[in-house]
């Protein structure tokens, strides 16, 4: 396990999936993290990889080959190699090998980046293309859980996600695991939402998120709370399992999406996904920031 600590946060790591895997508030013991159940959700802040969601019949195809892939991909699964680390920073790395060749078949290497910055976490992805000359196709993106309630003289109920900025953004309603892209609606975030169990009775609520954007979670009976900010991460989910007591909700920057209800399975022509030549490299970087 990786240790970071600064003054205001004390932050743990596994190099398992590179998943973080503890945000505290050292002075006031506050754990931000959800801390993973399997009665509701047994990871804890994952990092989808080469895919974001499922996709139809969890496979795709590719160059006339078909692949089998599982929701999110499997770096969340992978060994990820220490780099470099200090007390505030540490730089985290996996590559393709002859395995992941078997249901993904592209060279590759994918970087995290932690570093604390005051009360404030910097996640940042690097994906390198390490072929000469093939294409990569990829998608990224977080899935951190925070817990509510923060505190234990507040419940659920008591808090809210607000948005910056306060406008409406587009929202992609779900048919089971995929997108349904002809019931597309304006999803008003141009002010602040209660939590509420059945907000995720139709599973995650997914916004199209262009520009600069920070998500957060509230409320008026404490300080504490969690923002996300992230700029041209084109979609962000937010969740919780639906039809549960779960204590927790999660915020998603993504460089990607499921696949929509009619996606032929082409993985070039994939809603959401990203693309490099041989050599190119992609980087993108999100914060959670916490009080």
């Amino acid at each position: 396990m990786i240790s970071l600590e600064n003054s205001l946060l004390t932050v743990s790591i596994s190099t398992k999936g590179a998943e973080l895997q503890s945000i505290k508030n050292p002075t006031e013991g506050i754990e931000y993290l959800w801390q993973g159940d399997p009665t509701f959700w047994g990871r804890k802040a994952p990092v989808l990889f080469p895919i974001v969601g499922r996709l139809q019949n969890d496979q795709y195809r590719y160059k006339g080959k078909t692949y089998p892939l599982n929701q999110h991909g499997f770096a969340r699964d992978s060994e990820f190699h220490v780099e470099e680390q200090t007390a505030t920073m540490v730089r985290l790395t996996t590559y393709s090998t002859p395995d992941t060749k078997k249901y993904y078949p592209f060279d590759f290497q994918l970087t995290l980046i932690y570093t604390l910055e005051a009360n404030t976490v910097n996640v940042s992805y690097l994906v390198k293309n390490t072929h000469a000359s093939e294409e990569l196709y990829f998608s990224i993106g977080g899935h951190p859980g925070f817990n509510v309630p923060m505190t234990s003289d507040t419940t659920f109920e008591d808090y809210y996600l607000s948005f910056l900025p306060r406008r409406t953004r587009g929202q992609i309603p779900l048919v089971g695991s995929y997108l349904d892209l002809e019931n597309k609606t304006l999803g008003q975030t141009n002010t602040e939402i209660a939590l509420k169990r059945t907000l995720f009775d139709n599973d995650a609520l997914i916004y199209e998120t262009k520009g600069k954007n920070t998500f957060s979670i509230h409320s008026e009976k404490t300080t504490h709370s969690v923002s996300l900010t992230f700029e041209d991460f084109p979609f962000t989910g937010i969740w919780s399992p639906p039809k549960k007591e779960a204590p927790f909700v999660c915020i998603e920057p993504w460089f990607g999406i499921a696949d929509t209800t009619d996606f032929t399975g082409e993985l070039n022509k994939k809603l959401g996904i990203q693309h490099l030549k041989g050599k190119e490299a992609f980087s993108a970087n999100y914060t959670i920031s916490l009080s």
